[in-house]
């Protein structure tokens, strides 16, 4: 009897392990992780040191859940085009391992409790912050920019630019000037990192009548913008030296990973304009790492005494 049992529910285990991994998946995880990233340097700097941890606990999961809720919306909302774009034909609501209710339901509740965790035990501030970031990334990015205008991911990128702003009202329940030209490093850093991918991935995006820059301009044009925000990325990196009173640390840090990061994209126009094989995920692989290391700076500085 007890074999009977056993055989019978033993499919479930992993049935239930692929539905968990389905739902993570429906989060972006990768994307969710980069996020998350920018959140705790920037918390470090609006302390000034390390903050509660408790509280650093509470923003992590509650941004984690907001992002995670904006991630699943985008994949309930573009599945159609999923369907035909090899780089998501992974996804699980185009395997099937979800379905479209399931995934409706769970983007809602995400969504919703994320902003109940932020609300409760970091601050109201903060979970208003986090509802108008879901909003940006779902309404006006996915639903309104993304399949009309080229220029979508310029301004679709404000919502990944509100996690430093949840990050440093979690802590002080207000904003400042600090906050914002950190909020404008990742707001100018998004088309650098994000028109690369777009080069490569470019008869993906063609084939889905998604307009993104890579599909109606140029290699040539497309190598051109991406160093022009590169520079801005980095000249607005730099302001944060007088107004948030970085040191040494962060001075250098963000002047060497910042000319890299130049370098690479004038690398990438070079070879595009000569008409040669480019390598468009060098520059997209290469803008994580600038991000990670800026904010790595962001969050040493104030833990050094000079």
């Amino acid at each position: 009897m007890d074999v009977a049992v056993e055989s019978r529910t033993t499919p479930l285990v992993p049935r239930f392990s692929r539905k968990v991994k389905a739902y993570v998946s429906l989060t972006k995880p990768r994307v969710v992780e980069l996020l998350l990233v920018v959140t705790v340097p920037t918390m470090i700097l609006a302390q000034g040191g390390i903050p509660n941890l408790w509280l650093v606990l509470a923003t992590v999961v509650g941004g984690f859940m907001s992002a995670g809720s904006a991630g699943a919306f985008n994949c309930y909302i573009d599945r159609d085009i999923d369907r035909v774009m090899k780089r998501t034909k992974g996804r699980p609501l185009v395997t099937g391992e979800l379905s479209d209710r399931e995934a409706l339901v769970f983007s809602y509740a995400l969504g919703v409790a994320s902003i109940l965790v932020l609300g409760f035990f970091a601050n109201w501030f903060a979970a208003a912050l986090s509802f108008l970031a879901i909003l940006l990334y779902v309404v006006f990015y996915t639903i309104i920019l993304k399949r009309r205008t080229s220029q979508n991911i310029i301004w679709g990128g404000i919502a990944g630019c509100m996690p430093v702003l949840i990050g440093w009202a979690a802590v002080t329940n207000s904003l400042d000037w600090a906050p914002f030209i950190l909020f404008g490093v990742i707001f100018l850093w998004t088309p650098p990192h994000y028109w690369p991918l777009s080069m490569k991935y470019r008869e993906d995006y063609k084939q889905a009548g998604v307009p993104m820059l890579a599909v109606v301009r140029g290699r040539a044009v497309v190598g051109l913008q991406v160093i022009l925000y590169a520079w801005a990325t980095v000249a607005c990196s730099l302001l944060l030296i007088p107004v948030g009173h970085m040191g040494l640390a962060y001075t250098a840090i963000a002047l060497g990973s910042g000319g890299w990061f130049i370098y690479e994209t004038h690398r990438l126009y070079n070879l595009a304009i000569r008409h040669e094989q480019v390598s468009p995920m060098r520059v997209f692989h290469g803008s994580i790492t600038y991000l990670t290391l800026l904010f790595l700076a962001v969050a040493i500085d104030p833990l050094l005494p000079f």
